[in-house]
């Protein structure tokens, strides 16, 4: 209750969007980011009910695209509600519409793919609610780095995990550039050093005891 009484009424930015488990459709204040925007059918509810009991009325719909690195998220028949003083994203009609699950945490929000549990996408929150928004620059380049980077960052992963990585979309980067010597790698799979040559040698049983310690 603090939270939505502390909250502004003016019209949120058009880029910023929270995911909302109750909200029964997507609801956004201004159609200027929609595409494929068309005045409200007979199936569109003529108004958006709130939670103080009051009618939004509902004056278009259209839809929206997420854009990331390999692949796209997108929400259909967004309601348009000049009064809405938040954008919300429909978790329903969300995982419905792209077959995708969102997963929230103390810390934010993930959306992984329905079948392979991979990440694709990763939303922090350091507020009292999840919003939802596009990567950076930022986090592009990071996923668009070179395997050689990948192959240190992950911890020096081996060939055949790296190329599970590239092939499921986790990563970003050429499996075919995967063709470099790792020295730390040649470093970390050495079990011992050389033995050196050894002039002891017994005359008796028992007179010399060699044991691996």
């Amino acid at each position: 209750m603090q939270s939505f009484n502390t909250m502004s009424l003016t019209p949120p930015p058009p880029s910023e969007w929270h995911a909302d488990s109750g909200a029964g459709s997507h609801m956004i204040a201004d159609a200027g980011t929609l595409s494929s925007v068309s005045s409200p059918s007979s199936l569109t509810p003529s108004s958006i009910v709130v939670g103080n009991g009051a009618l939004l009325p509902v004056t278009a719909t259209g839809s929206h695209t997420f854009s990331f690195p390999h692949r796209n998220l997108v929400l259909n028949d967004v309601l348009v509600s000049p009064h809405i003083i938040k954008n919300l994203i429909s978790i329903r009609r969300f995982t419905t519409d792209n077959n995708y699950s969102i997963e929230f945490d103390p810390f934010g929000l993930s959306v992984k793919d329905l079948h392979t549990r991979t990440v694709i996408a990763r939303c922090n929150s350091s507020g009292d609610l999840y919003p939802f928004f596009p990567p950076t620059t930022s986090t592009t380049a990071f996923i668009a780095a070179p395997t050689s980077l990948w192959h240190r960052r992950l911890g020096h992963l081996g060939r055949e995990a790296m190329f599970k990585l590239i092939s499921s979309s986790v990563i970003s980067c050429n499996k075919d550039d995967f063709h470099h010597i790792c020295h730390a790698c040649q470093l970390g799979r050495h079990t011992r050093l050389p033995f050196g040559t050894s002039s002891s040698r017994a005359l008796n049983n028992f007179d010399l005891i060699h044991c691996d310690l």
